[in-house]
């Protein structure tokens, strides 16, 4: 029997509540499966940790990270702690040094959640959104000079390079090419950044011609939010930068019906490194505590995770439970317009997991 080694990091808010549950959904799915088994090691890093020690996690949290088959992520984030010291601190400190340079995030509308937008269902918007990961606008490149003077300077400076651009480009043109449509969207902002912008254009007209079987087009990234919303049949993979794409895969969990059900994978491809799953809300302070966190998101990056390990037909089966509790209003959490706990889908997705026989 196969044991994968996982690191639990639930972070902070509903990070805990939410991965708490995931850990019992992953239970459910080796108990299932007979065919592997999963050894947690929980983590207690973020906020807490930050206010105890001074640091989010310990100087060789990375090192201590690099022996694990995969990592389980929470949120992080806390009201009295600055959102910067948190996300540079944690989330991206594990993401960079580790290389996970592709954030993949899937939407789509599932079984029984309605999206806003009048008319849309399943068959219109299912898309996965390709995010550069470690540069970008988020390459942590700038500073601050004269502070606190009337000629105080700040520059955030984004970092584009060939390098880079390629890797994410050709795992984008890859992943359209592995889905039925063959359909690709590179998002740019190019005609007001004309440098980086204009050589992530560059670089997708070159890795296009490695694919001509994907069909691929290129939209600005205000232009690509009207396109979602107006036209979400015209779309299927879409590749972006950090920035861009972190705005977008927000804006597509919305019109899925809920930030709640939205999933994450952060990839190291090349398997050099261990990747992290995690959903895309965040820590939720204004709900931490009440039990009514959508489990969903988390359980869905669950799914993401034990595909990746190699284990098909377990994330095959967890993604059918998901499903078929999504499908049942009455175990819709109030982020879906219901009355459902988090303890009632954690229950529902583990019996739909354990009940399974397709």
């Amino acid at each position: 029997m196969k044991t994968y080694s996982i690191a639990a990091i639930p972070g902070d808010g509903i990070g805990k509540e939410v991965v708490a549950a995931g850990l019992r959904v992953l239970g459910a799915c080796a108990s299932r499966d007979a065919n592997f088994q999963l050894s947690i090691e929980e983590f207690p890093w973020g906020s807490d940790f930050y206010k105890q020690h001074g640091h989010l996690m310990p100087e060789d949290g990375v090192d201590q990270l690099k022996n694990f088959d995969a990592i389980y992520f929470g949120a992080v984030g806390a009201p009295d702690v600055p959102d910067h010291l948190t996300l540079w601190g944690l989330r991206l400190a594990i993401c960079q040094p580790l290389d996970q340079y592709a954030n993949v995030r899937p939407t789509r509308i599932l079984p029984g959640i309605e999206s806003p937008l009048r008319g849309v269902t399943a068959k219109d918007l299912d898309w996965v959104i390709v995010r550069e990961n470690s540069e970008g606008e988020y390459a942590g490149q700038g500073g601050r000079s004269h502070r606190g003077l009337a000629e105080e300077v700040a520059t955030e400076v984004s970092i584009f390079t060939r390098a880079g651009v390629t890797c994410i480009m050709r795992f984008a043109f890859k992943l359209a090419q592995s889905r039925p449509r063959k359909l690709l969207t590179v998002v740019t902002k190019s005609n007001a950044q004309r440098h980086g912008m204009v050589l992530w254009d560059e670089i997708a007209k070159e890795i296009a011609a490695e694919f001509p079987d994907v069909t691929w087009d290129k939209m600005l990234v205000d232009a690509m939010t009207v396109r979602m919303t107006l036209n979400p049949g015209s779309i299927d993979t879409i590749v972006a930068t950090n920035l861009h794409a972190d705005i977008l895969s927000d804006l597509a969990a919305a019109l899925a019906g809920s930030i709640g059900i939205a999933p994450t994978a952060n990839l190291n491809p090349e398997g050099r490194f261990p990747s992290m799953f995690e959903p895309i809300h965040g820590s939720a302070f204004d709900i931490t505590g009440k039990g009514i966190a959508n489990p969903i998101g988390t359980f869905w990056s669950a799914v993401m995770m034990l595909a990746h390990l190699g284990e098909a037909a377990a994330a095959a089966r967890l993604m059918r439970a998901i499903e078929r509790v999504t499908a049942n209003p009455s175990l819709h959490t109030p982020d879906l317009r219901g009355t459902a706990t988090t303890q009632d889908v954690t229950e529902a997705v583990c019996a739909a997991v354990l009940g399974d026989n397709e």
